[in-house]
């Protein structure tokens, strides 16, 4: 499904990926987990296409980057990211934003199908949003906008599904809310890689993680063996203790402070 090779990415002096071999298979969901800076939105801009490696190759959904127009690539692709929420118009009605996920439009300036607001709301009834679904967009809480962003990427029917820290900003109750309906992607057929530097996000959906460390993959492979407590000190500096609980990880920081 997707394909990176040897990818290296340098600006000017600085160095933001180095080396970095990955490949995700079917029927795997992925976490990119690491720290602020350690150049996992960079990746995901590359899977995207927005940004293109110094060298390198990024293969995603069979499509080799720089052998296929992009723009065909992406509308199978489905994207959640802080940039695209600031471009949704905060006046439209919410079913309104949503089917827009449709064509890939960022506001309608002609009559939109029956069949497909009938499918906008369906989605946001699944997500408990059915009785926002006429209010405007801009009334909603960060936490519904987010559900929100989610059944708008539904409506394309995406192969692959890419969020980027989709719960940056929530409190304790909207995350796990937010949580519960990505949980809930394992229903149907796409692919979903989320990218985070939460380790208590990485709900049962997901199986994989590649853990990045200073623009290099320090680990990569099922959740339970690459998130161990020597991995995840070498990645934070900082003494920790992972337990799981129902396929999901937690940590708590040990008293003592840095490791160092």
């Amino acid at each position: 499904m997707i394909s990176l090779q040897h990818l290296y990415l340098r600006r000017e002096q600085t160095q933001i990926l180095e080396d970095v071999t990955l490949e995700m298979h079917q029927g795997e969901n992925w976490v990119i987990l690491g720290r602020n800076g350690s150049g996992k939105t960079t990746i995901l801009e590359m899977l995207t296409g927005y940004l293109f490696p110094s060298s390198g190759t990024v293969t995603v959904l069979g499509h080799k980057y720089g052998e296929v127009d992009i723009r065909e690539v992406r509308k199978e692709i489905g994207y959640i990211g802080p940039s695209l929420m600031e471009k949704l118009s905060l006046s439209d009605p919410v079913w309104e934003v949503v089917a827009t996920g449709a064509y890939a439009f960022l506001r309608f300036y002609q009559t939109i199908p029956e069949e497909v607001k009938v499918q906008a709301i369906a989605l946001l009834e699944e997500m408990n949003l059915g009785d926002l679904a006429f209010h405007p967009f801009g009334t909603l809480s960060q936490g519904e906008r987010k559900k929100a962003m989610l059944a708008r990427c539904l409506m394309g029917n995406p192969k692959l599904l890419i969020m980027d820290e989709p719960c940056a900003g929530l409190d304790l109750y909207e995350r796990e809310k937010m949580l519960a309906e990505v949980d809930k992607l394992k229903q149907r057929n796409v692919m979903v890689v989320y990218v985070t530097h939460h380790v208590e996000e990485i709900v049962p959906l997901f199986t994989h993680v590649a853990l990045i460390h200073g623009g290099q993959l320090a680990g990569a492979g099922r959740k339970e063996e690459v998130l161990t407590k020597e991995m995840l000190q070498a990645v934070y500096d900082l003494p920790v203790e992972v337990e799981w609980q129902d396929e999901r990880p937690w940590i708590k920081i040990k008293a003592g402070g840095n490791t160092h």
